[in-house]
């Protein structure tokens, strides 16, 4: 109960500025918590995709794989689409290698998507805290400029502290954003690395077995 206290009067004695500082983190949390998981799931279906199509990749069965990657909606799927597609019109691995960076340029803004805003809103929320601060002084400087000489020195002192609540909370919102977003752009950075490997291990096996030489099923 005594934390509880302690929180609210923290949060009431920073000024209305506290109120724009919780609802940036609010936001931050809700675009945090769903990239976290819309790049786990990513990374889990690429993974099976991967793990069932490498097989068929090495036995040359196109024809499965076209089956495979037309079924599902997955980053991994959607890049080995575009190369199939453009292995049945040229042989030439450098082109089945430029459709599949089209399709590789086209999934990676989806993984990449609102984590940017993770480091504006940590940003906003530091200045809106040191705002706040600035214009709590003014009024703290305002308000004692009329007072008892004798009261001066605890006024001022009692409304800088009260004053310097909207910076701290600020900051508190401020770092978590931050270390969530570096932690989001380390997930999509590995998660487009595996596609590029996958890709190239793709083209590797197209190599070895063009698809003229698939089987029929």
């Amino acid at each position: 109960m005594d934390a509880y206290t302690t929180i609210v009067g923290f949060f009431q004695s920073g000024g209305l500025f506290m109120y724009p500082i919780v609802l940036i983190l609010a936001l931050g949390l809700a675009i945090a918590i769903e990239r976290y998981i819309y790049l786990s799931m990513a990374k889990t279906s690429n993974h099976r995709i991967w793990k069932k199509l490498q097989p068929l990749l090495q036995k040359g069965d196109y024809l499965q794989v076209a089956m495979v990657t037309e079924k599902s909606r997955s980053a991994i799927s959607h890049i080995f689409s575009y190369g199939l597609n453009r292995a049945r019109t040229s042989r030439r691995r450098d082109d089945v290698e430029i459709a599949m960076e089209e399709g590789l340029m086209e999934t990676v803004p989806n993984l990449e998507k609102r984590t940017p805003y993770l480091a504006t809103f940590a940003n906003i929320a530091t200045l809106l805290g040191l705002l706040g601060t600035i214009i709590g002084l003014i009024q703290a400087f305002t308000a004692v400029a009329a007072a008892n000489p004798a009261e001066k020195a605890d006024m001022l002192s009692a409304s800088i502290s009260v004053a310097m609540n909207t910076t701290a909370f600020g900051l508190m919102v401020a770092i978590p954003l931050l270390l969530i977003y570096a932690v989001l752009q380390t997930k999509t950075t590995q998660l487009v690395d595996s596609l590029e490997m996958a890709s190239v291990k793709f083209l590797n096996l197209l190599t070895e077995r063009p698809l003229g030489e698939a089987k029929a099923g």
